[in-house]
């Protein structure tokens, strides 16, 4: 049986590199921003428990080359939505390649002029680390084995060791809102509680889209 599979590296454990950034002298426009690192780790066991060995991620990486080398843009999202599908009032990137380093998918991936691409951008710059999220499906064996496997998309998330610190640059663009007392209080009273967390963070992007 198929399931969605999700899995997190922070920005130590993928090794994520950024690229670009600042304004370029030549056009006075903001210059590409990338981030480069490990999207998929393989031949050991994750956080999750499940294993990817190497041919799957090989094929994986390929499959995602291939619908770049025909045209397709392979776009990410901030955080994960709820399901599989690519939404595109939440697209923050788009993967350039992957390749293949020992039993690794590692890949790169440019930062768009989008909403959710300019948060993320101001965070980079900021200096806040962010980490990646394969998005994929496949099925998984009683041993934590998974075959079968194809990826979706890589999304860009916070690192689990910062997700109680709300970065300066959006904090302080929050205080200007009418409600922001409002807001800092729920996210106190919900700090325990995945669910309601998870529809907090939906509502702040919704705040963060329009500030």
């Amino acid at each position: 049986m198929f399931q969605p599979l999700y899995e997190f590296a922070n920005s130590d454990q993928a090794k994520i590199l950024v690229e670009g950034g600042g304004i370029s002298s030549d056009t006075g426009k903001p210059k590409n921003i990338y981030m480069k690192g490990i999207f998929v780790q393989g031949d050991v066991r994750n956080q999750n428990g499940r294993i990817y060995p190497f041919s799957e991620i090989r094929n994986a990486v390929q499959s995602i080359n291939e619908r770049i080398r025909q045209g397709e843009s392979v776009c990410g999202e901030s955080e994960h939505p709820e399901g599989l599908n690519i939404n595109i009032d939440r697209i923050s990137h788009v993967i350039e390649g992957m390749w293949m380093d020992n039993a690794n998918g590692e890949g790169k991936l440019r930062i768009l002029p989008t909403p959710h691409g300019q948060v993320i951008r101001t965070l980079l710059e900021e200096g806040i680390k962010l980490g990646v999220s394969s998005r994929g499906e496949g099925q998984v064996d009683s041993a934590g084995y998974v075959s079968n496997f194809s990826i979706v998309t890589v999304d860009i998330v916070m690192n689990p060791s910062a997700k109680d610190a709300v970065p300066n640059v959006v904090y302080e663009a929050l205080r200007k809102q009418k409600n922001f007392q409002e807001i800092d209080k729920l996210s106190k009273v919900v700090h325990n509680d995945p669910s309601a967390q998870k529809y907090l963070t939906s509502e702040l992007l919704k705040i963060i889209d329009n500030l």
